[in-house]
């Protein structure tokens, strides 16, 4: 009998995948020591990103994703 693979729950907390297996992400470097930031750059920031192919494609086989 094949038991579920669980997905790990890290990704699928902080990580967000689009229908055509775009995986996105939260930006870093923006929780302290804004001061010192302009307002451009804490803007910029702000902003979901694409994860690079690289470590998209090892993030989509970790949850058992298949890219369309």
């Amino acid at each position: 009998m094949k038991t579920k693979i669980k997905s790990k729950n890290i990704f699928t907390k902080r990580l967000r995948i689009t229908k055509n297996g775009k995986v996105l992400r939260a930006q870093g470097f923006k929780r302290h020591l804004n001061a010192k930031k302009s307002s451009s750059r804490k803007r910029a920031l702000g902003r979901i990103v694409k994860l690079n192919e690289i470590h998209a494609k090892k993030v989509r086989k970790i949850l058992g994703i298949k890219k369309h």
